[in-house]
């Protein structure tokens, strides 16, 4: 089964999905930074979905999606006058 199709990746699953190294990948989780499950107490987990979720959560819009943005603020803030 390819990385895309699982659903649950283990440490170095997600590891290779992230492009980070095992070491940061623990550090993230530890910290809290990363969604991770533990079921035995031993081996960790990821939702393939949380960490897409996680991964692109501080997205930055393109310019061209800023100045989207500002016309159609700027159109509806006249039509509320």
């Amino acid at each position: 089964m390819e990385l895309q199709d699982k659903r649950i990746l283990n440490l170095t699953e997600a590891c290779d999905f992230l492009g980070y190294k095992k070491s940061y990948l623990y550090k993230m989780t530890m910290n809290g930074i990363l969604p991770y499950s533990k079921p035995n107490g031993k081996k960790i987990f990821f939702e393939r979905e949380k960490l897409e979720a996680w991964a692109l959560g501080n997205t930055s819009k393109s310019h061209a999606e800023r100045q989207i943005d500002a016309a159609t603020y700027e159109t509806t803030k006249g039509s509320l006058k």
